[in-house]
């Protein structure tokens, strides 16, 4: 697919009016699911600009026109605020470029649809929080994000990935994967599949509150690690949310939480040495100070009440997630070794047990900087 997609490059540079002549293009970046690129543009008076040209994944993402309404309808909400705080729209969201016929999105010859966005310069993109205050500035970053969408109407919004957080389809899906034991390997993981079980009534907690009508429907991103916010190069403060791909309704408490997974633990997630994984409360407390202090007062306080569920159960749902695709075969996550899904899920649980641990104190954080 990747080198089938730099065959198409010259149909994309047809399609856009990039502002100049267009003098190369170069891979870019370490995302897996689509296809990038970093366009450069010489000017008529000289000046280099730069682009990013994207081929969003098929496998990933079936409906490019509604990912890219999405993108469109929630960018220029963005812009909208940022223009209202005296901020730079250009450097603060991403801003897509309309191709020559005025669409969000082109079309090549064999079905492959491309995107464009102008380069934010002067800005770098981290994999990982190597130090706390990075941890921070993600999360001020993506609680701002937070912040600003807050009145935005989520329920427009296209579900890119149907279900993607319905934790209680995520156990139904294990169910399923237990019941068939297609290859043999429930035997293998005992202690995993009735941690899960126990669990089942954790799996529908934020759910059933959405319901009910405590938790409220919400823009959330879906993806809020560290290398989806980009950094002023000069200053390493968080200053645009990137990877939009996966902005759908959802709940807040989901973006927290699944940043908590990520980053408040110092672990690999395929660590077989389960006494090296452990839940950073400390992490937490850094995290849940910028995320909080970036919503600025935007999250209802039942969504305060429910943000360590969120932690939990992204962490439960990853967990399941893993199990189920080492119970039906690897199919879904890429594995290096037999068994890594097993350990990955593994380490999730691991952290699920010692949050339970902490769960009063959890919570104290999040009373410590609720607004």
């Amino acid at each position: 697919m990747s080198s089938l997609a730099e065959g198409f490059l010259q149909e994309v540079f047809d399609a856009y009016d990039l502002g100049g002549q267009v003098a190369g293009a170069l891979r870019y970046g370490q995302g897996h699911i689509n296809d990038t690129f970093c366009a450069y543009v010489q000017t008529p008076e000289g000046e280099c600009r730069r682009f990013i040209l994207q081929r969003m994944s098929s496998a990933a993402f079936k409906h490019p026109d509604q990912l890219m309404a999405n993108i469109v309808g929630v960018t220029r909400h963005l812009r909208k605020k940022i223009l209202a705080a005296g901020g730079d729209p250009a450097r603060e969201t991403l801003t897509v470029v309309p191709t020559a016929k005025g669409e969000s999105f082109f079309t090549d010859s064999e079905g492959g649809a491309w995107r464009a966005y102008p380069f934010v310069e002067n800005t770098i993109c981290l994999q990982s929080a190597e130090t706390p205050e990075l941890f921070y500035a993600s999360a001020l970053a993506f609680g701002k994000f937070q912040a600003m969408l807050s009145d935005y109407p989520a329920d427009t919004l296209y579900e890119t990935i149907e279900r993607f957080h319905d934790t209680e389809n995520r156990y139904k899906n294990f169910e399923r994967a237990l019941a068939a034991d297609a290859l043999g390997r429930a035997a293998s993981a005992r202690p995993e599949i009735r941690f899960v079980q126990e669990h089942k009534a954790d799996c529908s907690v934020a759910l059933e509150a959405l319901r009910q009508g405590k938790l409220p429907l919400r823009v959330t991103h879906n993806d809020t690690k560290l290398n989806n916010v980009l950094m002023d190069k000069a200053t390493l403060r968080g200053i645009c949310v990137i990877d939009l791909d996966t902005v759908m309704p959802g709940l807040s408490i989901n973006d927290f939480g699944d940043s908590i997974r990520f980053g408040a633990n110092h672990s690999a997630e395929d660590e077989r040495d389960l006494s090296k994984v452990n839940f950073d409360i400390q992490l937490y407390d850094i995290y849940t100070r910028g995320f909080l202090e970036g919503a600025d007062g935007a999250l209802t306080g039942a969504e305060l009440e429910y943000l360590p569920w969120g932690a939990k159960l992204m962490t439960l749902e990853c967990g399941i997630r893993f199990l189920t695709d080492y119970l039906e075969g690897d199919h879904y996550f890429h594995t290096q070794r037999d068994g890594q899904n097993l350990d990955r899920c593994r380490t999730q649980f691991k952290l699920v047990r010692d949050m339970e641990q902490q769960w009063d104190a959890m919570g104290a954080v999040i009373q410590k900087y609720a607004r």
